[in-house]
């Protein structure tokens, strides 16, 4: 199954008749913000079955998982955008210093206007529909792009939208790199895109004509550091559950193993023990372990395979894009699998004798988009203070992405920028600064000759 590219005549018309529907004010109503997050949270309802059907059709991906990591999220952010909406979206009141009296001050929370969300492949429903959240109850238009690589998925956003929008509010475009090439190069008011850092800097480099705002959730090498005092079993069920799920696929995977040298095979075989207990029957024939989306995908991963020695795994098959969760000992840092984002069930594994080793690895490359260690709650702080990533869990992987209260995004080369809950509000909203200055008064010392500067003087020195 091929998608079709949108004529580029057809965006452009997408984009005016959006501009015209934001500059009709229809969108900042709360009230009709509200509707149309009810009429969202219908849709998908509606047509989750299709979209689970698509998933399996596309990555394999079983209905439970789907539901989870896709569905499950999105219908989160809805009902919390649909019970605070009107709180994010009040205008508020804040303090006047003494010199701009008697002027009130306020912050009024208006929408960006005509936006463009791009997702990637490997979480499609879930990264396209989740920022529309906030694009709706920010009071923006959007136009979703979703990825060609995913067709049965793309097709089937594409009804759902189709069914639950109107085109001049929410309107989906479809195509490869030739469509992104004119969205990209298209005047918008905010770009929300999911990628890669090498095609973020693509859209950077076409949208600074316009000095479109940007928000970019990229991804990165995120190391997975277990520690010497670490619960082993926890540690390797946790990690094994965090690198498996959508097979290693995941912007926020466990990337690679930084194990202490002293519990390297211990770990090594309560990770082989707890897989088996993930996977009894193995992963190869098992509805709960998604494919690789692609030929070009499985060539890449399985590449990896001649950087180091397996440990246990490395079997695969290409016909159905499936690579066994594999350790891989004896890696160089210098090798691609520790260059590049792995995206699949490939573990590196490095040793480390002190904390300050790792810290200095992790910290000499791009900062990641994850940070995940194993042990003492007192020694993750410590190391999570001398190092960046754009999230952290300690004795855990993967779980701060549910947590909508916690910002999700990049910092450096992971990304720019946060969302999930009031963070994908603000993400598509300017806080409008201001001033309200009544008549009744005019004080003197603001005007030239400035007669009474020594009283400015006292007031705002400290």
């Amino acid at each position: 199954m091929q998608i079709t590219n949108t004529p580029s005549d057809r965006i452009t018309a997408l984009v005016q008749a959006q501009r015209a529907f934001f500059a009709s004010g229809a969108t900042r109503d709360v009230a009709w913000r509200k509707r149309q997050l009810t009429a969202f949270r219908d849709g998908l309802k509606k047509w989750e079955k299709p979209l689970c059907d698509a998933l399996w059709e596309d990555l394999h991906k079983s209905r439970e998982e789907a539901f989870m990591t896709e569905m499950g999220l999105i219908y989160g952010e809805i009902a919390d955008a649909l019970k605070h909406v009107g709180r994010w979206a009040r205008k508020r009141r804040v303090r006047t210093p003494m010199t701009g009296m008697p002027s009130s001050s306020y912050v009024v929370r208006e929408p960006l206007g005509c936006t463009l969300i791009v997702s990637p492949w490997n979480y499609p429903v879930q990264l396209l529909l989740s920022p529309l959240v906030g694009a709706i109850a920010a009071g923006c238009t959007a136009l979703l792009k979703p990825s060609p690589y995913v067709p049965h998925v793309s097709l089937a956003l594409e009804r759902m939208v189709t069914d639950t929008f109107p085109e001049e509010y929410v309107a989906v475009v479809q195509g490869d790199r030739t469509v992104n090439a004119h969205l990209f190069d298209t005047r918008f008011d905010l770009v929300f895109f999911t990628g890669s850092p090498a095609l973020a800097k693509v859209v950077m480099a076409a949208q600074a004509q316009y000095l479109t705002p940007l928000v970019l959730e990229l991804g990165g090498k995120s190391p997975c550091i277990v520690d010497k005092d670490a619960d082993l079993r926890i540690a390797a069920r946790r990690i094994a559950w965090g690198k498996c799920l959508n097979a290693g696929q995941t912007c926020i995977a466990p990337d690679y193993l930084f194990l202490h040298e002293e519990i390297k095979d211990a770990f090594v075989e309560a990770f082989k023990q707890e897989l088996a207990g993930l996977y009894p029957d193995g992963t190869e024939h098992s509805t709960h372990f998604v494919h690789l989306v692609r030929d070009k995908a499985f060539d890449r991963v399985l590449s990896y395979l001649k950087d180091g020695v397996v440990l246990c795994g490395g079997r695969s098959d290409r016909e159905r894009r499936w690579i066994e969760p594999t350790l891989l000992d004896s890696v160089s840092p210098d090798a691609p699998v520790m260059q590049e984002e792995i995206f699949g069930p490939i573990f590196p594994v490095l040793t480390f004798k002190d904390l300050d080793e790792v810290q200095a690895f992790v910290t000499s490359r791009e900062k990641p988009l994850a940070f995940y260690y194993f042990g003492k709650a007192k020694e993750a702080w410590r190391l999570i203070g001398r190092t960046t990533s754009g999230g952290a869990c300690i004795n855990d992987t993967i779980m701060h992405v549910a947590n909508s209260r916690l910002p999700f995004g990049g910092v450096g080369n992971s990304g720019m920028g946060s969302y999930h809950s009031e963070r994908s509000f603000l993400a598509f909203t300017h806080e409008r600064a201001v001033l309200n200055t009544p008549t009744r008064l005019d004080p003197k010392f603001r005007y030239m000759p400035y007669k009474f500067f020594s009283l400015v003087q006292r007031m705002l020195r400290p």
